[in-house]
């Protein structure tokens, strides 16, 4: 398993402290920036790099992002298909759990103004170490996510 990093200015602290210990974990990470607190930066420039890295082996690899809320990384990863970005910013670990178990989350999204490095990394660990269920109702939910039907506008 590979894990793809990104964040913008406001996650850089988070992820560089995330990235320093999954490496020591043993895990094989791929940093895909930022790579320095620029206040103009713009998340999707490196959030889409983590996600087309994911999305070509979906099952396997995985994404740690990381924004002040979570929840505009999470958008912008989720446009890509087989990717199943999920946003914790603190609470129960059981969103972290159903997202692995019910979701096949393959991307976990971070607000990182609302949790600790130490949160970060339980929850991370946590992640990580939950499987899918692979039960046939989540499979099914899981494939009209990953082949939506064309998209009809009615105004």
């Amino acid at each position: 398993m590979k894990i793809f990093l990104a964040a913008d200015h406001a996650g850089l602290s988070l992820k560089d402290e995330v990235k320093r210990w999954l490496k020591s974990s043993g895990y094989t990470v791929q940093d895909e920036g930022a790579f320095e607190a620029d206040p103009d930066d713009d998340y999707p420039d490196f959030i889409r790099v983590v996600a087309q890295g994911v999305a070509a082996n979906p099952e396997e690899d995985r994404g740690l992002i990381f924004g002040g809320s979570g929840q505009g990384e999470a958008m912008m990863a989720n446009r890509f298909r087989n990717v199943r970005a999920a946003v914790y910013y603190g609470g129960t670990e059981k969103i972290i759990i159903l997202s692995r178990e019910h979701n096949n989350a393959n991307i976990l999204s971070f607000g990182a103004r609302f949790v600790t490095d130490d949160q970060a990394k339980e929850m991370i660990k946590l992640w990580l170490e939950t499987p899918f269920t692979g039960e046939e109702r989540h499979l099914r939910r899981i494939m009209k996510i990953d082949n939506p039907p064309p998209a009809t506008y009615e105004f």
